[in-house]
């Protein structure tokens, strides 16, 4: 009697399979519990993530191709504009006064981004949704983590320094948050987005600090304006984003007059926004090409800026880059938020509040060139295009007594 043929073994798909599981299990599921539990857990995760899902990728060459994708990259507008707004950033380095800082945390941006696009050609066209579903998972085990660091005080066995890692970690699951809600919605899974959304709201209202609360109400506003009406979402994020960093040298102007007019206060020079204008009067010129890349970040503690000066994006950008860097980084975010709104449109209401959530928190105070929060933002990013290559259905065929058997 003729035995049936055995499926063929290959050793290298299946440690592929196990690698590229191993890989996103770091990414969905030990991200957002480790960075509450590590003020470097970002840092240390994500670079591991992405070297299992490349390892894994090389065995099973399922890779994309380097050169195609590079290509699609730099053809793009928002490509353009982030590939001029980076080598700007390289080229300041030469007139910035902390050239040794600067070009060791300039060189650690590059490979983190260099990373992170390697970490995208290795994903599958396909995703797996075992593996997606890590994600939800993990997010949803964070909130439980961090509603117990709260009410019982933190976790000083594991942690030495709770407050900073605690607020790190949740403004890293506030962030992923967004990707598990799509993913989720994607697969109608309602309820269970549902429960996830309050958990983490639950989490950032417990936390130590409020700008979590504030970056998941801002998102949430932009994900249910997207969610009522698409196109008008996806612009409204666009321009607002893009705008907000482009026009961002007049705010000093008009905080000086809410401040006399509203405030009651006469002197020009009072907080942030008075040391704003005293940096655009006292050095106008310095608008044009900024003071140099990490200058507004250490200059602080040199002396070349007072300690009231703003802790923003808005800020860090115009003095450090000037208006070459600054209208760059609007229209890389002008373009690349619109290109995400073309999106599957289960995915994009998501996007969209992921969008403003993090440039709400870089807006309020987040030093976005911090490794950590860098990272964190590549991890988030590869996460959206796993769950945007996670949305094909498989159909079975409808059994029938009237079709053959052998009919395609």
């Amino acid at each position: 009697m003729a035995r049936a043929p055995s499926p063929t073994l290959d050793p290298a798909a299946d440690a592929a399979a196990l690698l590229r599981r191993l890989g996103f299990a770091t990414l969905m599921l030990a991200l957002p519990v480790g960075a509450l539990l590590a003020r470097r857990g970002a840092v240390v995760l994500v670079p591991v993530g992405i070297a299992l899902i490349v390892i894994a990728a090389a065995l099973d060459g399922t890779h994309r191709n380097l050169r195609d994708s590079i290509a699609q990259v730099a053809s793009s507008p928002a490509g353009l504009a982030g590939g001029l707004m980076l080598a700007w950033c390289g080229l300041s380095l030469l007139w910035t006064p902390f050239q040794a800082a600067a070009a060791d945390r300039y060189l650690s941006l590059v490979a983190t981004l260099a990373v992170g696009f390697a970490g995208y050609l290795a994903l599958p066209d396909r995703m797996r949704s075992a593996n997606l579903y890590l994600l939800p998972i993990g997010a949803g085990l964070a909130a439980i983590v961090a509603i117990v660091m709260a009410l019982t005080g933190g976790l000083p066995q594991i942690v030495t320094d709770d407050t900073p890692t605690h607020e790190r970690g949740l403004l890293v699951l506030v962030v992923l948050l967004w990707p598990s809600l799509a993913w989720l919605r994607s697969r109608q899974r309602n309820v269970e987005a549902l429960v996830l959304a309050v958990a983490v709201a639950v989490a950032a209202a417990l936390g130590p600090e409020i700008l979590p609360l504030i970056g998941l109400g801002v998102g949430a506003a932009i994900y249910a304006l997207t969610a009522a009406n698409l196109s008008l979402g996806v612009k409204v994020t666009a321009l607002t984003l893009s705008a907000t960093l482009a026009l961002a040298p007049f705010y000093p102007i008009l905080g000086r007059f809410l401040t006399i007019t509203i405030m009651g206060r006469t002197d020009p020079m009072v907080g942030a926004f008075g040391a704003w204008r005293r940096v655009i009067f006292n050095e106008p010129l310095r608008l044009i090409t900024g003071h140099g890349f990490e200058t507004s970040l250490r200059g602080r503690y040199a002396g070349l800026l007072p300690q009231t000066a703003p802790n923003t994006v808005l800020f860090e950008v115009w003095y450090d880059l000037g208006i070459i860097g600054a209208l760059a980084g609007a229209v890389a975010l002008y373009f690349g938020v619109m290109r995400a709104g073309r999106e599957d449109p289960p995915l994009v209401p998501a996007i969209m509040a992921a969008f403003a959530t993090a440039y709400t928190f870089a807006c309020l105070g987040i030093p976005t060139a911090q490794m950590w929060w860098f990272t964190a933002l590549v991890a988030a990013v590869l996460i959206f295009v796993a769950t945007e290559r996670g949305q094909f259905r498989t159909k079975r065929p409808k059994a029938s007594f009237l079709r053959p058997v052998n009919d395609r």
